[in-house]
């Protein structure tokens, strides 16, 4: 399954954007593609490791290893943290 994404630029980010890219398009399809080329690599390798450690056998390729790892994402993180932040700042308060 793909995902599509549409994003919107004001009239100066356009042009802004058009400063350092000929191809807007083709500049925000890089950079997702290598952000997400970069996010690939740290799972599979986190993943790797943890299954080494286990014990358990890799196989499957990076995209088969990334759809089966049990990670967590940003929007969950945050939500951590934030409930992290507000325990401990709530812990200070009582001390």
């Amino acid at each position: 399954m793909s995902k599509t994404y549409t994003i919107t630029l004001s009239d100066a980010e356009d042009k802004a954007l058009h400063v350092v890219a000929v191809s807007a398009q083709d500049w925000i399809d890089n950079a997702v593609h290598e952000r997400c080329r970069i996010a690939i690599d740290e799972i599979v390798n986190a993943e790797v490791q943890r299954k080494l450690q286990a014990g358990e056998p890799i196989v499957g390729s990076k995209e088969d290893i990334v759809l089966q790892a049990n990670v967590e994402s940003a929007a969950d993180r945050q939500v951590r943290l934030e409930a992290e932040a507000k325990a401990r700042a709530e812990a200070e308060q009582t001390v």
